[in-house]
């Protein structure tokens, strides 16, 4: 299966949300990082690092609801917020 190279955390996101993410930084070679959790009024945020990297490797990143993620080669970004290219719905975009 091929992956999209952006996701899109939504507002609210439940646990199929959280299921789908694994799976997509999954076959990019990242992972949620489970020793971090936020909550808040729009939904929960989420720390994700490479697969493996532990709490002494690579930092990650902070994804915070209604935000799209990129993945970029070797890492992953936040992707720029566009107009043009938004995604109309909740989770994996081409």
């Amino acid at each position: 299966m091929e992956s999209t190279r952006t996701y899109a955390w939504p507002r609210g996101a439940e646990a199929a949300d959280g299921e789908a993410l694994e799976r997509w930084l999954a076959g990019h070679g990242w992972e949620v990082d489970p020793t971090v959790f936020m909550a808040g009024a729009l939904g929960p945020a989420v720390q994700v690092r490479p697969i493996g990297s532990g709490p002494d490797g690579e930092a990650g990143l902070l994804i915070v609801p209604g935000e799209t993620v990129e993945f970029a080669g070797d890492r992953m970004r936040i992707a720029p917020r566009t107009l043009a290219g938004a995604c109309p719905t909740a989770g994996a975009c081409a």
